[in-house]
């Protein structure tokens, strides 16, 4: 059951007959260079996770099922982490797991809706990203979105030998409902 609805996706909680998906996405070596992944899962690793999505305030992470609403597939994820309900702010991180969803939007409209709810009903007022500098389709979703660069950590990663930058991305949410008003 979505609890968030767009035109063409729905984001809902992440449910025990989802540990088969999760499964394969997590273990897809080509996620792991932006989910910082090392080695691989085991299905009580990712049941143990979806226990851990199921609570928010004790855990600090939230992982949301990206679904298309015309067929009901899960496409993707969107993990809040780094949860501080003091200070108002969370980390985000989103997964279009295959190629053939990307470029579609889906993205796009899944981080609103999630944008929406971290700021209407979580009352966060800070969302930070880390993309890695080489990653374009991510640095531009999240400049569509009104995320502002914040700053770069240099030679952040090694992918394949290669030194990458790490992009630091912040959207203040108070500053982005006055801007929708």
């Amino acid at each position: 059951m979505s609890f968030l609805n767009g035109l063409t996706v729905s984001l809902r909680a992440v449910e025990p007959n989802d540990a088969s998906t999760l499964f394969i996405w997590e273990n897809n070596r080509l996620n792991w260079r932006v989910s910082h992944t090392e080695v691989p899962f085991s299905m009580h690793n990712i049941h143990q996770l979806i226990e851990q999505f199921s609570n928010l305030r004790n855990s600090g992470q939230l992982r949301l099922m990206i679904d298309r609403k015309e067929s009901g597939k899960p496409v993707g994820t969107i993990d809040l982490f780094d949860v501080n309900f003091k200070h108002g702010f969370a980390t985000i991180g989103i997964l279009i797991a295959d190629d053939a969803d990307r470029g579609q939007g889906i993205a796009s409209e899944a981080l609103s809706l999630c944008i929406a709810y971290c700021r209407d009903e979580l009352e966060l007022r800070n969302l930070q990203c880390f993309v890695q500098s080489d990653n374009v389709p991510s640095i531009n979703l999240f400049r569509k979105l009104g995320f502002q660069e914040v700053g770069i950590r240099k030679e952040w990663y090694i992918y394949n030998g290669k030194l990458t930058d790490e992009i630091a991305f912040q959207l203040c949410l108070k500053n982005q409902k006055e801007e929708s008003i």
